[in-house]
């Protein structure tokens, strides 16, 4: 267990030296990005699942 809180400190660490370097704008505006588009591919995906064993 202590292990675990080693590596999340370490974590945290890293992501606020990134923050505050500016790599989490650029980062978060690709994640907008990749968000929008699978979520765009899941719902096509559950509407071809749905209609599949109609054709």
């Amino acid at each position: 267990m202590p292990l675990w809180s080693i590596v999340f400190f370490a974590v945290a660490i890293v992501a606020g030296l990134f923050g505050y370097a500016g790599i989490a704008a650029a980062s978060a505006g690709i994640a907008q990005i990749l968000f929008i588009l699978f979520m765009g591919l899941g719902i096509l995906a559950l509407v071809v699942y749905h209609f599949e064993d109609r054709f």
